[in-house]
């Protein structure tokens, strides 16, 4: 699989503002747990405990340096929105 052009990608901190949520880091969490259980596919960087900034979120994903494809998260949000 081939990584997404940079303007065709987001970072799970900015695919986290796209959606409807209590707080951005529900949003962020909401996504690292989709991530987790393979229903979104992302590419990950993972934080070392001793490196986290900021509120852990599951897997020690990091919010900053994993990237969404664009398209990955709209299909992410139409099957989640077809639930």
């Amino acid at each position: 699989m081939s990584t997404p052009d940079t303007a065709e990608r987001l970072t799970l901190q900015d695919a986290a503002r796209l959606l409807a949520a209590a707080s951005l880091h529900d949003a962020e969490v909401e996504l690292a747990h989709a991530i987790e259980h393979g229903t979104l596919h992302a590419n990950v960087k993972r934080w070392a405990t001793e490196q986290w900034e900021g509120r852990q979120l599951p897997g020690n994903i990091n919010r900053l340096e994993t990237w969404i494809a664009r398209a990955e998260l709209d299909a992410w949000i139409a099957r989640r929105q077809a639930v």
